[in-house]
């Protein structure tokens, strides 16, 4: 019995070492910091816009990719343009469908090191209910405890049937989604 119990700790223990050595940092957003935003075009001028109240969980090592994860929750009814017309149209069924669909989700696993301190995260984004793969593309910078990142990624919102009634010359099909990231581990 001593001998199958030592066999099993024999033989457990590189699993547990493993497992311990590929658990990748965990990150906090500083909200206070960071913005989470958009950009479309309409008509012959652009729209900015933010998301007021989001969530993120990172899961993130340089050194360990293979072991990142990022999720993200965004609380639709708090898109804000700036625009009266524009806001007014965003809580809407046609827009957000905020009653029925509340929060849009992010999450990617696939994480690679394109060059330098620029990134790719393939994820996918929920909208709507309606989910589609969406390539992230960002910077960052790590000073100590501090993680400083910008990216951005572009989706189409027809896709996810937002806006899904007005024409894209007067509102693009293409809108960047930015982000720009302050965290601390």
């Amino acid at each position: 019995m001593l001998m199958n119990n030592l066999l099993a700790a024999a033989v457990a223990a590189p699993m547990v070492l493993t497992s311990a050595s590929a658990i990748a940092d965990t990150w906090n957003v500083n909200h206070e910091d960071s913005t989470l935003g958009f950009v479309v075009q309409q008509g012959e001028g652009t729209v900015t816009g933010t998301f007021g109240d989001w969530t993120a969980s990172i899961e993130f090592d340089p050194e360990q990719l293979e072991t990142a994860v990022i999720t993200a929750q965004i609380r639709t009814p708090t898109a804000s343009t700036g625009n009266t017309q524009l806001d007014g149209m965003l809580p809407t069924a046609d827009f957000f469908d905020i009653n029925e669909f509340p929060v849009a989700e992010f999450t990617a696993e696939n994480v690679t090191l394109v060059g330098g301190n620029q990134y790719k995260a393939d994820g996918s984004l929920i909208i709507k209910g309606i989910s589609q793969p969406v390539e992230l593309t960002f910077t960052l910078d790590i000073d100590g405890d501090t993680a400083k990142a910008n990216g951005e990624a572009s989706i189409s919102r027809q896709a996810y049937n937002v806006g899904k009634t007005v024409k894209t010359d007067a509102l693009a099909d293409t809108v960047k989604v930015t982000l720009d990231l302050t965290a601390i581990r």
